[in-house]
């Protein structure tokens, strides 16, 4: 809890509040909810901005609202490749639960939006009081660990076109909105792949009449068919998601 008189007013506005938007707020015991949402400032990330980079110390936790971020693990002579993607239904720096005071991968604001800010110091105290939040935590560090190995197996097996699906659908989700700018250039960077190869891809989703790309717009189309035409990897992720977060 917040001593002075503005972060009591501050928490006192947050319990008024009935449903964060952020899911793993939201999924919280409501005393819980309310105790770590007095220790949050609501802010706004702004595209490309970096979070925090790999072996940074973790100086605050982000749980975002409206907005999603990329982690990118490097790669020598390389931008680096994304690994995971962090949206509303989870959280980054969730590492900090394992006792872990750095960030093991580069996080990039993806899609800009609002989200909630907590300093780590906080945090860190708020889940040694907090059972409920240890419990939360721990089972969403599962599902992120099980996301990077996805990931990995991914980008070993899988063609350009599925796992280009798949990105797609992952981002739709976390926009909250079937509509929403990248460009050929970040497609590559997240993809690790040559600029021709995402162009190719593209191309073949949007002449199946699954999405529609102009000028970095996407608008994905046909929901139900870009899912058809995903990797398994899409449904194995949101499965376990659901099986320990609801």
């Amino acid at each position: 809890m917040l001593a002075d008189g503005r972060g009591g007013a501050r928490q006192a506005h947050w319990r008024r509040l009935k449903t964060p938007q952020n899911q793993l707020i939201a999924g919280l015991p409501a005393k819980t909810r309310n105790s770590l949402l007095g220790l949050a400032d609501s802010v706004e990330l702004t595209l490309s901005q970096v979070l925090c980079d790999a072996d940074a110390p973790t100086r605050h936790v982000y749980c975002p609202v409206g907005s999603f971020i990329s982690l990118v693990a490097a790669v020598q002579d390389s931008p680096g490749i994304e690994v995971g993607m962090i949206g509303a239904e989870g959280m980054l720096g969730a590492a900090l639960a394992l006792g872990v005071a750095t960030n093991p991968l580069r996080a990039v604001v993806q899609g800009p939006g609002s989200a909630w800010r907590i300093k780590a110091q906080a945090f860190r105290a708020e889940l040694k009081r907090s059972a409920p939040l240890q419990h939360v935590v721990s089972r969403y560090l599962y599902v992120l660990m099980c996301q990077h190995a996805t990931s990995a197996v991914c980008l070993r097996f899988h063609l350009i076109e599925p796992r280009l699906a798949r990105w797609l659908l992952m981002s739709q989700d976390r926009a909250h909105s079937a509509r929403f700018h990248i460009t050929h250039e970040f497609l590559a960077y997240m993809l690790g792949v040559r600029r021709v190869g995402i162009t190719n891809a593209a191309t073949a989703l949007q002449r199946r009449g699954l999405i529609d790309y102009q000028r970095g717009e996407i608008h994905v189309v046909d929901r139900t068919g870009l899912e058809a035409a995903a990797c398994a990897c899409y449904k194995a992720e949101r499965k376990i998601y659901a099986d320990l977060l609801g």
